[in-house]
């Protein structure tokens, strides 16, 4: 960790469950070098996911490491104490580096009034006609819609601003990365709702790196976006000309940039995604998390003998306590029950039917979203599996790695960041 950490232009947010796919994951970030792309990785894991594992971020800072050294990866990658607030954020401080800072709890939550009334006085330029460059039309404002997102949003930009300097004490200025997380609300931000957000966390002091709003659609975990592709190709466009607009305008980081959140295999929108970075030459944070575990799943059934039986043993599980493992993701998973295969005709399955069922492929006609997105959330059935998971990740790790890598470079990072 270095002076003045800045996070580069692309960068793919990488979920690592059991912490032992960093070398694969690594390896997708070094094909996209050989390509002539720099994409560097951030080890991403939440604090849900380390208590239902009963892991610790250093476990995930150890497993980083050792793959780049192993691959010799010279370029920078990065550590994620995702979606922390300040009840959490005090485990992650040794092992990160990056820092998401999760305010969804306080969006909504009334600001003071006399907080409201200051920001609308410090930012006069919010009222009235608001010209975004490569915005066709300006946006016309009142004192009343200003005071209003102000409202909905200063307390959250507020909680941020308490984590951000609680961790500048015990880790220093400019010895980590801050992302705000704001894509946990009802709708999403206009173009000068984010610039109101901006001028917010510029006020607080925060020289966040990356924002991840809320766009149209839904962002479920694990599968395609569901929504209107011309309508986040719009919101996708004028946020990066928010953004553009408020690095000039309030003095933020010039490597501010958009957090797709839940990114993972949104195949549809990944097209105008990379259209729109290289029309504002912007970059963009994507992160896919999950899907690796589920690759680990892909990759035990492919192996068969007793990977399949770990495999199918894990949905099996899953199946059966459905409702517990759903109940925490209710908001970004859609499954259709009658769509969910039984248990007992899984466990006829062969290794092909298992991984035809679960792999991402729309031209499959085996392909299940509802089986993909249970065994998604089911990584709690891994985790109580203990030393048994491990050891069958390890016996099969050939297979398994090339299909984490694979899924990775193949499904994401090149559509993304190569355009191909």
């Amino acid at each position: 960790m270095s002076e003045g950490l800045e996070l580069p232009r692309f960068s793919v947010g990488v979920g690592d469950r059991f912490a032992h796919q960093a070398k694969a994951q690594l390896q997708a970030c070094v094909q996209a070098a050989e390509r002539g792309v720099e994409v560097v990785p951030v080890w991403n894991k939440s604090n849900r996911e380390h208590m239902i594992i009963g892991s610790e971020p250093s476990a995930t800072r150890a497993a980083a490491d050792a793959a780049v050294k192993e691959l010799g990866w010279a370029k920078p990658y990065f550590l994620d104490a995702d979606h922390i607030n300040l009840k959490t954020v005090d485990r992650f401080v040794a092992s990160c580096d990056f820092f998401t800072l999760d305010v969804a709890e306080m969006i909504g939550k009334p600001a003071a009034e006399e907080e409201v009334r200051a920001f609308v006085g410090r930012h006069p330029e919010l009222v009235g006609e608001v010209t975004i460059p490569s915005i066709d039309a300006p946006f016309k404002t009142d004192e009343a819609f200003v005071k209003g997102v102000a409202n909905k949003f200063l307390a959250a930009v507020g909680d941020a601003g308490r984590i951000y300097r609680q961790l500048v004490e015990v880790k220093g200025e400019g010895k980590f990365v801050p992302e705000v997380s704001m894509d946990e609300t009802d709708s999403p931000q206009t173009p000068v709702e984010l610039l109101i957000i901006l001028a917010a966390i510029a006020d607080e002091g925060i020289p966040i790196q990356t924002i991840a709003p809320k766009f149209t659609g839904r962002f479920n975990k694990g599968v395609d976006y569901v929504g209107d592709v011309a309508q986040f190709t719009k919101e996708f466009n004028e946020d990066l000309a928010a953004i553009a607009f408020a690095v000039k305008k309030y003095g933020l980081p010039g490597n501010l940039k958009l957090s797709v959140h839940s990114g993972s295999d949104k195949f549809s929108i990944y097209g105008a995604i990379h259209e729109a970075m290289h029309r504002f030459e912007a970059g963009v944070h994507l992160k896919t998390a999950g899907t690796t575990w589920l690759e680990e799943l892909i990759g035990l059934a492919e192996a068969g003998g007793g990977g399949l039986e770990i495999a199918k043993e894990v949905y099996r599980e899953a199946y059966a306590h459905r409702s517990e493992l759903t109940q925490p993701y209710a908001t970004v998973i859609d499954i259709v029950e009658a769509k969910l295969p039984r248990p007992e005709d899984v466990e006829v399955w062969t290794g092909e039917q298992y991984t035809s069922a679960l792999r991402h492929d729309g031209g499959n006609a085996a392909y299940n979203q509802s089986f993909r997105q249970l065994l998604h959330v089911g990584f709690k059935v891994a985790a109580r599996m203990g030393d048994r998971y491990l050891k069958a990740l390890e016996a099969n790790e050939e297979t398994v790695a090339r299909n984490v890598t694979t899924n990775l470079f193949e499904r994401h990072i090149r559509p993304v960041f190569l355009g191909s």
